[in-house]
């Protein structure tokens, strides 16, 4: 009997997980409380994926074995509270690509402002190196959108494989076993605080989370002037090895192309 997956939101991130969750050989259910765009509509038609719009259906989400939910959906929701209440395995969009990605690297962006730019500047300086690299995650396509791609080309064992993924706190809150192999975090400042109990400190620990399970030799980047980041890391106990400082000059950029001391990197 195939186990059953439902997916909470019918978004890029939604839509990208149920496809690889029908590839993987689950039965897919996906439930929007909103409406769904139609070209997703059209991808879950394609795929014999059975779905719903404008209302979560208790009786059709609660018989999961497993849920993957919309990072938008918050856990004070109606449908959160049954699911939780059912005791149903709850996980994220990321958390599911992680389990069908094989070998590869990721290199995991977060921060409350400037994970897109950073993000698209990473990708750029991997994909101008000449790596084996894309990007996704919270902007463009979903994490398990290019693990299926990667799955229906054969070239899961290809560890050459680098994701470049921008990557939120409500993401990083359903992830279990996701490992970036290097995790940057560029500042906290009061966002979202409504998800976290107004706590600046619970939304920072989120964003923390992207550190959870990496391992020796993976890599946290961290920006160590952010008030925030350093009161966090006051408590944190280091299983590797101590963070090292490095000091960045001041840059610019100009007419296409960032400038940093005697570096320059085309952004065309």
């Amino acid at each position: 009997m195939k186990k059953r997956i439902v997916i909470l939101g019918s978004g890029e991130s939604g839509t990208g997980a149920a496809l690889l969750a029908k590839h993987a050989g689950y039965d897919v259910f996906v439930s929007d409380r909103g409406a769904i765009r139609d070209a997703y509509k059209k991808e879950l038609d394609a795929h014999q994926i059975p779905w719903e719009e404008g209302r979560h259906t208790n009786d059709l989400i609660l018989n999961a074995h497993e849920i993957i939910k919309s990072p938008g959906i918050p856990e004070k929701s109606e449908i959160m509270v049954a699911v939780r209440q059912k005791a149903i395995l709850v996980i994220g969009e990321i958390e599911f690509g992680w389990r069908y990605a094989g070998k590869c690297n990721i290199v995991a962006i977060t921060g409350s402002n400037g994970k897109t730019t950073t993000t698209e500047l990473t990708y750029h300086l991997l994909k101008t190196a000449g790596l084996n690299v894309r990007v996704g995650g919270n902007i463009g396509n979903s994490f398990a959108r290019m693990v299926l791609d990667d799955l229906q080309r054969g070239a899961e064992s290809d560890a050459s494989r680098i994701f470049v993924l921008e990557v939120s706190s409500f993401q990083l809150d359903d992830i279990e076993y996701f490992r970036p192999r290097i995790a940057m975090l560029l500042n906290i400042t009061p966002d979202h605080l409504d998800r976290y109990e107004g706590s600046l400190e619970k939304y920072a620990r989120s964003k923390f989370r992207i550190t959870m399970n990496q391992r020796r030799g993976d890599a946290f980047i961290f920006n160590a002037a952010d008030p925030v980041i350093s009161e966090i890391l006051k408590s944190v106990e280091y299983k590797n090895s101590k963070p090292k400082q490095i000091a960045i000059r001041k840059g610019f950029y100009k007419n296409g192309r960032i400038v940093v001391g005697k570096l320059s990197f085309d952004m065309a």
